[in-house]
């Protein structure tokens, strides 16, 4: 996806991209406001001016993906085959032109053209029990962090967020990193330390085989600590240093793996209220998660702004996967269909109880092998109400022969998505900044294998031109 890289803006043009990312999220409030499965309870298609729907409900997916969400290739002319209204082409050009660039400057993924279940770039024995997206992601992060480290003369480095303790694994067992990892849930610690012990037989049968192809030099497990991470205190166990702290102390270099909610935003108070910390590499996720207040602004300058706002709906929504969902577009497969069920289903459950609103429904199996009236009557079951009740079999007919207009209006909200995810990730970037450290934001994975693809990274001195070895792919 194209759009703006945060490296090449200077502090006042980052408070100016702010400033415009709030005007245009208010601007189109009322499409990211808005609840998909509501589309046919609060008419959502009137919402939208006319000329749009006009334009939009003329289009199939595969056109949606291409003229709505995609932009032409180098050599490629888009050809539109009706007149757009200028103001659906300029949301469009908007919403490239402000948010992050979420594409990463390899060949995306190469290391998965030979085996898409194995990533040609981690040994067998770091690719056990982890999934291919686990693959990239632990490769792509731990790798950055050893530069990281180096650059920033860090004596440890701490994951915050562990879970099963793939990526601290990686880093010290692979990348001999002295690793700590701290997670707040005992099962997750348990289960990492037993793969820690099977990868540790595992190196030590593969040395005895082939001893000049193991690393020389020792590497040791990373130490596993259960603890929560409060975001609205320090946490003494994360700074204490596993080792005696080297002449002129401890340097520690925080790090988190799609750190859920607060979480990504205590690795960023640590950092900066702490003096042992010398370096972050962060990657968020779950911005509905984050409180508010607390969690969402960080900075000053977007405090200061009108509309900076952005509420649970907002932040749920700059979660989706919009490279994913363009792809099921050019599919155009039958699963696009669920958002119109879902809805559909909404306005049987809103006339049985008026005042039961988007309750959650539990999975329903192969939903695109289902007609309407028997995913309706699946979901009254899985949120509590009778299955049998009466059916308008010819509404629920019209709302199927809506399903157009439904995507239609789902891809225009995940158009706008990717400018939430900008002003929370450029708000930290602020944040940073205003306390004087030097902070960058870059796009590490593959955003088709990872949609929260973006890592924040901080040091406390500057990096300058040694930044871009950060960027770049280890051969």
């Amino acid at each position: 996806m194209p759009g703006v890289s945060a490296r090449d803006l200077s502090l006042e043009e980052r408070r100016q991209l702010a400033v415009k990312l709030t005007r245009v999220l208010a601007l189109y409030r009322s499409i990211l406001d808005a609840y998909i499965i509501e589309f046919f309870t609060d008419n959502l298609w009137s919402t939208l001016p006319c000329s749009w729907q006009e334009a939009l409900d003329r289009l199939n997916p595969p056109q949606l993906a291409t003229l709505l969400l995609g932009l032409p290739g180098e050599g490629e002319v888009v050809r539109y085959r009706s007149v757009w209204p200028l103001t659906l082409l300029a949301l469009k050009s908007t919403a490239y032109a402000l948010a992050f660039t979420r594409t990463p400057g390899f060949q995306t993924p190469s290391e998965f053209l030979e085996n898409p279940s194995q990533s040609s770039r981690l040994t067998p024995l770091f690719r056990k029990h982890v999934r291919p997206k686990k693959q990239h992601e632990i490769r792509r992060l731990g790798e950055l962090v050893k530069k990281l480290s180096d650059l920033t003369g860090c004596t440890q480095v701490v994951d915050v967020g562990s879970g099963q303790g793939h990526l601290s694994r990686f880093m010290s067992l692979g990348l001999g990193l002295l690793v700590k990892s701290i997670e707040g849930d005992q099962r997750l610690v348990e289960r990492a330390q037993r793969l820690d012990q099977e990868l540790l037989q595992a190196l030590e049968k593969e040395k005895k085989r082939n001893p000049q192809v193991v690393h020389a030099g020792p590497r040791y497990p990373p130490h596993h600590v259960v603890r929560w991470v409060d975001p609205t205190a320090l946490c003494e166990e994360l700074l204490l240093p596993l080792e005696p702290a080297p002449q002129g102390g401890a340097r520690l270099l925080l790090t988190g793996l799609h750190a859920c909610g607060d979480l990504s935003v205590a690795l960023l108070r640590h950092f900066s209220c702490c003096p042992e910390v010398a370096a972050l590499a962060s990657v968020g996720c779950c911005y509905m998660k984050l409180s508010d207040p607390g969690g969402y602004p960080l900075s000053h300058w977007v405090a200061g702004l009108p509309g900076y706002e952005l509420p649970y709906r907002l932040r749920e929504g700059a979660c989706h996967a919009l490279e994913e969902y363009a792809e099921r577009l050019q599919k155009a497969g039958p699963g696009l269909r669920t958002h119109c069920y879902r809805a559909a289903l909404e306005t049987v459950i809103r006339c049985a109880h008026p005042e039961l609103r988007r309750p959650g429904v539990q999975g329903i199996p192969r939903v695109h092998e289902l007609k309407i009236e028997e995913y309706v009557q699946r979901g009254l079951q899985r949120v509590g109400l009778d299955p049998q009740l009466p059916l308008n079999l010819a509404a629920l007919q019209a709302h199927q022969a809506q399903e157009h207009r439904v995507v239609a209006f789902f891809s225009l909200a995940l158009l706008l998505a990717p400018l939430v995810e900008t002003l929370i990730l450029l708000d930290r970037l602020l944040y940073l900044q205003e306390q004087g450290f030097h902070a960058e934001l870059l796009p590490l994975f593959s955003p088709e294998l990872s949609p929260r693809n973006l890592v924040l990274v901080a040091t406390k001195t500057p990096l300058g031109q040694a930044f871009s070895v950060l960027e770049t792919e280890n051969s």
